[in-house]
């Protein structure tokens, strides 16, 4: 005799398989924001390895393009370097919003890099 497998074994994978593609869509859109804040922070380090031979209005001008050819928010773009003799930091500070079903989500990011001469 040969038997048919029940609908609730079925039933039971396809809320796996759903469950998994949920979490995969969620994880993709805040590991999206994750990923530009490294980028930025990044593009801030390269920056500060080259200062010595740049102007603040130069990183800042470099720094705004890099903001806006990843998608950033404006803020981002607002950069704040101090120099000293010995040293140099490049900050920012900015927010992104990621929409989420039944809310939204705010990430507050303030990337720095602090370079020694």
């Amino acid at each position: 005799m040969v038997r048919t497998p029940r609908g609730a074994s079925r039933l039971g994978c396809l809320v796996s398989v759903l469950l998994a593609v949920t979490i995969a869509y969620f994880g993709f859109n805040i590991g999206e924001v994750y990923l530009r804040f490294y980028r930025l922070r990044d593009a801030m380090a390269q920056e500060a390895r080259f200062a010595h031979n740049r102007d603040d209005d130069a990183i800042r001008l470099r720094l705004a393009a890099v903001v806006d050819s990843l998608g950033l928010p404006e803020d981002a773009g607002h950069v704040i370097i101090t120099r000293d003799a010995a040293s140099i930091v490049i900050k920012s500070n900015y927010t992104e919003h990621v929409e989420l079903p039944l809310f939204v989500r705010e990430f507050h990011f303030e990337p720095q890099v602090v370079r020694r001469f």
